[in-house]
C-alpha cells in the first residue's frame, strides 16, 4: 500500500501543472478569433432586467463593456429601468396606470420618467463603466437629435364584445427616425454612448420609449454586427422546452403563429425580428443573470443565448 501512495504520489509530482498565466493565454488564443471577427463592427446591448439590480451583476457588465471597447469593438449600451420608474413614482405618490400591459404615461410620469431613466439609472451605468478605466457618456434620444418618436398606438380587441378598440398611453412613443450623426461621431473620438430610451416628437412633448424597440432602431439604423438583449430568460425554447442556440427569421415567425413562443417573449422577437430586417446582422436573446453574459455570447464558440439571423 506504501509502494501504491508512493508511486501515486511520484506521478502527480510528475504531471505539469497549468499555470495561471498559461490557461489565460489559453483563454486569449481561443478568444482571439471571435474579437477579430468582431473588430471594428458595432454592437449594441440592451440593458435591463434583474442584471440591473445586482451590483456584481453590474460591475461584470461594465467590465465586459470595456473590454469591448479595448479589443476594437464599438459597444453601445441602450437601458430600460420599469421597476426603478415604478418606485419612483411610487415615492411621489404617483399612481401608475396600466393598459394593455402597457404603462399609461400622463404629463407628471412622463416627468419622473425621464428624470429617472436620463438621470440616475444613465449616470450610474457612465460611472460603472468609467471606472473600469473607459470613458462612457450618457444620452437620450434628444441630443444631438438622434432620436425622433411619434406618439404610439396600441390597438386591443376586447374579449367579450370582440371590438377592436386604440388605447390612449399618454406619452409613449414609438420611433419615427434615428440621426446617427452624433453616434458615428462618438466612435471616432473612443467614447462609449450610453443610452436612456427617451425621445422628443415633432409636437414638441417628450416620449416614454420601450428599451427593446429602441435599442433595435439604433442597432438598425447602424447597421449593428450583433444587437444583444440581456433580459431574466436564458433565450428562446421550443415547444418540449428545449433551449434553441440559432434560429432563423422564418423559423420564429412559425414558433409565434403555432404558439410556442407566447406572452412577454413574443414583442421582444419580433423586434429582434424587425432589427434584423433594418440591416442588423444577427439579434441574439441572451441571460442577463449570467456573469460576463455579453463576453461569453461574443467571444466563445458556443455563445450564451438564442441568436436569430435572416
Amino acid at each position: 500500500m506504501d509502494a501504491a501512495k508512493n508511486k501515486m504520489t511520484t506521478k502527480d509530482k510528475d504531471t505539469p501543472k497549468v499555470t495561471d498565466a498559461e490557461y489565460e493565454a489559453s483563454v486569449l488564443s481561443r478568444a482571439l478569433p471571435y474579437m477579430q471577427k468582431y473588430q471594428n463592427e458595432t454592437v449594441v446591448v440592451k440593458y435591463g432586467g434583474h442584471a440591473m439590480g445586482d451590483p456584481a451583476l453590474g460591475k461584470a457588465f461594465a467590465r465586459d463593456i470595456a473590454l469591448l471597447k479595448r479589443s476594437g469593438i464599438n459597444p453601445i449600451v441602450v437601458h430600460g429601468g420599469g421597476p426603478q420608474i415604478g418606485q419612483m413614482l411610487s415615492r411621489m405618490n404617483i399612481e401608475s396606470r396600466f393598459e394593455g400591459g402597457l404603462r399609461v404615461t400622463d404629463q407628471k410620469t412622463v416627468e419622473i420618467v425621464e428624470m429617472v431613466l436620463a438621470g440616475s439609472i444613465n449616470k450610474e451605468i457612465v460611472t460603472m463603466i468609467n471606472a473600469e478605466g473607459e470613458w462612457a457618456i450618457g444620452l437620450c434620444g434628444k441630443d444631438g437629435n438622434m432620436v425622433y418618436a411619434e406618439k404610439a398606438e396600441k390597438r386591443i380587441v376586447d374579449p367579450d364584445s370582440n371590438i377592436e378598440r386604440i388605447l390612449d398611453l399618454g406619452f409613449v412613443g414609438e420611433v419615427k427616425r434615428v440621426d446617427r450623426t452624433l453616434l458615428d461621431l462618438l466612435a471616432k473620438s473612443e467614447m462609449i454612448p450610453v443610452i436612456a430610451p427617451i425621445a422628443p416628437g415633432k409636437d414638441g412633448q417628450t416620449y416614454n420609449i420601450n428599451a427593446d424597440t429602441f435599442a433595435g432602431a439604433i442597432a438598425g439604423a447602424l447597421g449593428a454586427k450583433r444587437l444583444l438583449f440581456l433580459t431574466d430568460v436564458p433565450g428562446v425554447m421550443d415547444k418540449n422546452k428545449v433551449f434553441q442556440k440559432e434560429l432563423s427569421v422564418d423559423q420564429a415567425n412559425a414558433m409565434i403563429k403555432e404558439g410556442t413562443i407566447a406572452g412577454g417573449m413574443i414583442p421582444k422577437v419580433e423586434t429582434c425580428i424587425n432589427a434584423i430586417a433594418d440591416g442588423v446582422e444577427g439579434v441574439v436573446i441572451v441571460d442577463g443573470k449570467k456573469p460576463h453574459a455579453v463576453l461569453l455570447e461574443l467571444f466563445t464558440e458556443h455563445g450564451a443565448g438564442t441568436l436569430l439571423v435572416k
